[in-house]
């Protein structure tokens, strides 16, 4: 009879050795695998290129040095730039990558995208039916951390191949409960008036009544983000502390394809429950549909780029809070509770062919609620036309950065071409903790 403990102990001291074992081969290739990931962090020779775009970043926000990981290629920054506490990428920075991913550069919430449809309801329906309005947001979406749909929504994501990892596997019924959601955070469902300047848009140049929503792919999002990034910190215990949450996955590897098949999955969810709000929601008012727009962020990107020292190479795009900018591209920009400017991308290639998905934060949630009061909020909401159904302090219009400040700085990136001001807003009450 064998010694199975023994057997083990050979296996574990020289990994190698049993790489062909019938028995033992598929254990000891995953022991070689993880001893060469563990191998001490030699930082690459020279921080890769980094480019900023933008004036006035807010002091103390510059993130760990990405630059310095042996992966990276080229990072941008830009003018929205600010940093969400532990992630350590700024949002709306980009980061290219040779033959890995960084599931932290991602982030937790995976895939978050913007979706608007222009609705075949006349503008004065803002002021005419506002009631109805609000009632169709209310009725046909859910806010908060955990919001779930009682009666399940049907749509085709959940047909996809859930067990592409044992994470997405466990992940299945909850994310099917959340289908039609959005969450919390600065996440948002909301009625406007959208201009349209060129006619590339889609549409005549003139205003018209739209409905725009962000979220991204809620709690299975942030599950697989926990999980892959533990994972990708386990397999890098030599990264400085600094440097930890920038802890990378090969794409060779086993880990690394999971996660990259899991990140797959969850822009479909999130992509399936921004169709299931503007579905029903159009369906509630009657409406039809004129136009749809989508784009999403958050996200990581297998492109082809000229890199700094002229060569051309696929390397992986992460796009934290920023969003794919190509020749002809639709990006959004979100919020500074006046306006989103909608725009063409020029395709810059410095920037990677990107732009920031929103006009970013001014400050900490924290120091929002503790600057300004309900009272400010109104006044400023009032000023502005904009009738708010529920929200956070910690999400006034004082607490983002100018909109047409953020665009101006990224002139080269993108041609504005329409502009969509909120006139109904609903968001997840105060209380709620942050999702995005």
């Amino acid at each position: 009879m064998r010694d199975v403990g023994a057997d083990l102990a050979r296996v574990a001291a020289s990994p190698a050795a049993f790489a062909d074992d019938a028995q033992y081969g598929e254990l000891a290739r995953l022991l070689t695998a993880r001893v060469f990931a563990q191998a001490g962090f030699a930082p690459r020779q020279g921080s890769a290129p980094c480019r900023i775009y933008g004036e006035d970043l807010e002091p103390g926000r510059a993130p760990a040095d990405g630059r310095r990981l042996p992966a990276a290629g080229r990072r941008r920054r830009r003018a929205d730039a600010g940093r969400a506490p532990g992630l350590r990428l700024p949002i709306g920075g980009v980061l290219a990558t040779d033959a890995a991913v960084i599931p932290y550069a991602v982030g937790v919430d995976i895939a978050c995208r913007m979706k608007m449809t222009v609705l075949d309801l006349p503008v004065s329906t803002l002021a005419t039916g506002q009631h109805e309005l609000a009632r169709a947001i209310e009725r046909e979406t859910r806010f908060g951390v955990g919001a779930e749909f009682r009666e399940r929504r049907d749509h085709r994501v959940m047909d996809r191949d859930w067990n592409v990892t044992m994470v997405t596997r466990r992940l299945k019924d909850k994310a099917w409960a959340q289908l039609g959601t959005s969450g919390s955070g600065n996440h948002f469902v909301e009625f406007g008036v959208l201009e349209v300047f060129d006619a590339s848009v889609g549409l005549p140049p003139g205003e018209y009544l739209a409905l725009l929503s962000h979220s991204g792919s809620r709690g299975s999002g942030a599950a697989v983000a926990q999980h892959y990034s533990k994972v990708a910190r386990e397999l890098r215990p030599g990264l400085p502390h600094e440097l930890g949450h920038l802890a990378w996955l090969d794409l060779a590897s086993e880990a690394g394809a999971e996660y990259w098949a899991a990140m797959e999955l969850m822009a479909h969810t999130a992509a399936a429950n921004h169709e299931l709000i503007h579905r029903h929601v159009a369906l509630a008012l009657g409406a039809s549909v004129r136009l749809d727009i989508e784009n999403h962020h958050n996200f990581a990107w297998r492109e082809r780029h000229v890199l700094t020292d002229g060569t051309e190479r696929e390397v992986v795009v992460h796009r934290k809070g920023a969003t794919p900018a190509g020749l002809g591209c639709s990006a959004s920009s979100r919020v500074d509770g006046r306006s989103r400017l909608r725009g063409e991308g020029k395709g810059d290639a410095a920037s990677l062919r990107s732009a920031s998905h929103g006009a970013g934060r001014r400050m900490s949630r924290t120091r929002a609620k503790q600057e300004y009061t309900w009272a400010d909020a109104r006044r400023v909401l009032e000023d502005r036309g904009v009738t708010l159904l529920s929200a956070g302090l910690d999400e006034v219009p004082m607490a983002y950065k100018d909109i047409d400040t953020v665009m101006a700085a990224q002139k080269s990136l993108v041609e504005t071409v329409a502009r969509f001001d909120p006139r109904l807003v609903k968001m997840a009450p105060a209380g709620e903790a942050p999702e995005d």
